[in-house]
Formats: C-alpha cells, sequence, structure tokens
C-alpha cells in the first residue's frame, strides 16, 4: 500500500507480479492510472477499482445502500452514574452508508491478504436443494475505493466480467452494464442485497459483520431458512475474513 501512495501524486499504478521460474523476482507492470477518489455522489457500473486495504483490482457492478451500526460512533447520549457498563447494550442507531458489489480480477486473489470465498446462496428454484457459488465477488465500501483507468479493452480477469460488461469507448467509464448483468441483478436480488452491517472495536480489535439472507427451503414439517455471514477482523496489519453459511428454521 505505500507503493499506492507514492504513486498516487503522479497518476500511475504499478503492480507487481511475482513469477516463479529457478528463481522467485517480481516484474512492476503499469496497469493504468489513478483517478481521485469522490467524496460525494456515486461510483458508475463499470469503473475500475483498487481495493484501498487489500489492494486488489476489481470493477464496480453495482451499489447498495445499506444501515451501518457502528458502537464506536458517538450516541450523543450523556452517560449516568447507574450505568455499570457505559455504552455496553445501548441502541446504536443506523446511519445509510454506500457498499458496492465488486468482481475481483482473479490475477489478485493469491496476494489478497485475507481468505476470499465465494458469494453463497440457494438461488430461487424451489424445487432445488443446490448452493451456488460465485467465486471473486466481493462488498467494498465507498471509502474503501480506489478508482483507476486503464487503456485495455480487457483490464480484468474474471470469467463473468464479458458476460455483464461491455467496452464503450464513447462512455466514462468505458465499460457498460449488459442485459445480462441487469437480469442477473434482478434474479438475485434477495440473496445478494447488502442490507445491514455491524461495526465494533473491542480491546483494538475492529470487528465488522455482514448478514445475508441465503434462501428458504419448504418441507411438509416446516420452512427452513438459510442464513450466512460476512466478519472481518482488523488488528493492526491483519486481516481476517470469513464467509458462513447457517441455517435454521
Amino acid at each position: 500500500m505505500d507503493s499506492l501512495r507514492n504513486f498516487f501524486g503522479r497518476k500511475q499504478i504499478l503492480f507487481a507480479n511475482i513469477l516463479i521460474t529457478k528463481r522467485t523476482f517480481a516484474r512492476l507492470a503499469e496497469v493504468g492510472k489513478l483517478e481521485s477518489p469522490k467524496l460525494g455522489g456515486k461510483y458508475d457500473t463499470g469503473q475500475l477499482i483498487l481495493h484501498r486495504i487489500f489492494g486488489y483490482r476489481g470493477v464496480i457492478l453495482f451499489p447498495w445502500l445499506a444501515r451501518v451500526y457502528d458502537r464506536d460512533v458517538p450516541q450523543h447520549r450523556e452517560e449516568t452514574e447507574d450505568d455499570i457498563n457505559p455504552g455496553v447494550g445501548k441502541e446504536v442507531r443506523g446511519k445509510t452508508h454506500t457498499f458496492y458489489q465488486v468482481l475481483i480480477d482473479q490475477r489478485d486473489c493469491p496476494y489478497i491478504r485475507a481468505q476470499t470465498e465465494a458469494v453463497t446462496f440457494l438461488g430461487n428454484q424451489e424445487s432445488s436443494r443446490s448452493l451456488y457459488a460465485i467465486p471473486g465477488l466481493d462488498y467494498v465500501a465507498h471509502e474503501d475505493i480506489i478508482p483507476y483507468t486503464s487503456v485495455e479493452k480487457n483490464p480484468l480477469q474474471h470469467e463473468l466480467f464479458d458476460k455483464f460488461l461491455e467496452y464503450d469507448k464513447h462512455r466514462d467509464p468505458p465499460f457498460v452494464p449488459q442485459e445480462t448483468l441487469r437480469a442477473w441483478q434482478k434474479k438475485n436480488h434477495p440473496w445478494l442485497e447488502l442490507s445491514d452491517v455491524h461495526k465494533e472495536t473491542t480491546e483494538n480489535i475492529r470487528v465488522t459483520v455482514i448478514p445475508f439472507y441465503m434462501g428458504c427451503r419448504e418441507s411438509h414439517a416446516n420452512s427452513v431458512y438459510w442464513k450466512r455471514w460476512i466478519r472481518g477482523i482488523l488488528k493492526l496489519s491483519m486481516f481476517i475474513v470469513n464467509n458462513r453459511p447457517v441455517c435454521g428454521d
């Protein structure tokens, strides 16, 4: 990340690709030019990005508006002498925040200092019990987006990139959504939707939890609802990300 900060002023991006032959060495190659992050407004579909924390390349598919419940943000409530544990168990007001559904460049996955797992859901076929998994999808907060441009027509390697986006040199950004992306978003909206984000810091450990609805399976006796969550843990420079499915009645 230090290299990104150094090159940011020069409007250049250099990426290191690790090549393994008789000996291991790094090769730097220019992949595009950095743009200034947006302080207001939203990024458009097709915007190429770098993740501010994990450093991977990606492209924005569409935005989500989520309610963020952050216990570290003061709630403007005065503590009283009767409060044995100030701040514990108090109501946290959610604030609306923009996140983005992002495709991750598969070339960068081996270098991400986190466990990159597939987005998992049941799908909308009531007669099927299959779990669907889409690798290389992420949810990124607006402030973690570093936008950049590329002169390449295929700047990202992901199996869904060409299916969801097409190149149009007259547009900015030059990658526009195809009908397949709109249809996919509409079909899978219930289990892709990001609605709530919970954050809290305890003993210098910053925890972020994002719950998701995976779907429901009906049986003669009862209904089984499937859920999953993404859990991010930050302590100094260490990141741990989990994506776990659970089910319950």
